[in-house]
């Protein structure tokens, strides 16, 4: 699917070289100037005053994260390892790879500092998707810490935190349970910092220009910019860069819309009048997704899709993926079918209940999240369906869904 990019629409570009075009190193040292990596205590001073937050759909604050994972390595007294998780198994979601083609240097600038606050012994960048060419931009640079381009198999999963370690370890790339954390226990059993791309990108530029400046965007309380997958009807995939507090009806086109999808396949669906009195924050963007849904399409038959793509990803490790989530996408399919639906309903709220908070993973708990807001959402076109009608004229699908055929 072809996506581009619109960087200087809602702010100056902080994140994205302008043009479209990729910065090779040069181009990088002269946009961005030198990064001094400053002793580690100045960088978390830093980090902790811009308030930063990650970027890889937790919203967890980056600075507690450095912390967590330095006071690890001094208990074990074993050196961290560093992941910048490139993994975007989020089908919907641009933002990684777009970040990664248009300014590979400013990731692996923020990838050593991270290495360098936490007192590394090794760094690793994981992707899906153009190893080749992060491994030439490595090549031209002369960093204190070896960089090591991981190739992931494209799993919905694959960039989850455990299973990213797993795999940085030669294992499987599927999730453990989160006892203890991978900040505690992670590659090899060591401290591991596992941090997403955009996050990284962001800290080199705060290393650079201070937290204030990071803080000059966004909100007093959500501070800076995200980047963000825009889904709109007829319309290339768009990748921008907007700062929080940014009204949702900014971004995308509200009129004529049914519903947006907020934070990607473990996301939201809202009502479109609710998004329209919405701002872009750090609460429910999850993996950065915003999807407007026409009027025309059905919501129910969107999320049946989506449900059954996520059970057919699950790792099949625990109950809730084994038998939950195939249950409630086999029973999403009978709801998005016009027809007698029985106690269909009740049954997938009732399921949802029993799968939340189970799982190995946050898988279920993601996938959870989706089911409860299509029932709210989509309410008056389930009551529609059960009366054999369905308001949708046009069937033509919204999200993407890999290997969709099978």
């Amino acid at each position: 699917m072809t996506t581009t990019t619109f960087t200087d629409i809602y702010m100056s570009p902080r994140l994205l070289a302008p043009g479209g075009t990729a910065a090779d190193l040069s181009t990088h040292h002269l946009r961005y100037g030198p990064l001094s990596y400053g002793d580690p205590d100045t960088v978390l001073r830093t980090v902790a005053e811009s308030g930063l937050t990650g970027r890889g759909g937790a919203a967890f604050p980056t600075y507690r994260k450095l912390v967590a994972v330095t006071d690890a390595s001094r208990r074990t007294g074993r050196a961290p390892v560093v992941v910048a998780n490139g993994a975007e198994g989020e089908p919907a979601s641009r933002k990684d790879k777009t970040l990664l083609r248009l300014s590979p240097h400013l990731v692996l600038d923020g990838l050593q500092l991270a290495a360098r606050a936490v007192g590394a012994g090794e760094a690793h960048l994981a992707v899906e998707d153009g190893a080749s060419f992060l491994e030439s931009a490595l090549a031209q640079r002369r960093d204190p810490l070896p960089v090591r381009v991981i190739r992931l198999p494209k799993r919905f999963l694959s960039g989850q935190a455990s299973a990213l370690a797993q795999y940085v370890s030669g294992n499987a790339p599927l999730p453990r349970h989160q006892r203890p954390p991978v900040r505690e226990r992670g590659v090899r059993k060591a401290p591991t910092l596992v941090q997403n791309v955009e996050t990284l990108a962001h800290l080199a530029l705060i290393a650079r220009y201070g937290a204030d400046w990071f803080r000059s965007a966004g909100t007093p309380t959500q501070p800076g910019s995200a980047l963000c997958t825009l889904h709109v009807p007829g319309r290339e995939v768009r990748v921008v860069e907007a700062p929080f507090g940014l009204p949702l009806n900014r971004l995308l086109p509200l009129d004529g819309m049914s519903a947006v999808l907020v934070g990607g396949y473990h996301g939201t669906w809202i009502p479109a009048a609710e998004a329209a009195q919405r701002t872009l924050n750090t609460g429910d963007l999850g993996a950065g997704v915003l999807a407007a849904l026409p009027a025309d399409r059905c919501g129910v038959a969107e999320t049946a899709r989506v449900l059954r793509y996520l059970a057919l990803q699950s790792a099949g490790q625990c109950g809730p993926c084994l038998n939950g989530l195939p249950r409630m996408a086999s029973a999403f399919q009978t709801l998005a079918t016009p027809g007698p639906q029985a106690n269909t309903r009740q049954d997938v709220a009732r399921w949802s209940g029993l799968v939340e908070g189970r799982g190995a993973c946050h898988h279920p708990d993601g996938t959870v999240r989706l089911v409860r807001s299509a029932l709210t959402t989509f309410a008056p076109e389930l009551d529609a369906h059960a009366r054999g009608l369905c308001t949708a004229s046009d069937a033509t699908p919204l999200l993407p869904i890999p290997n969709e055929a099978y």
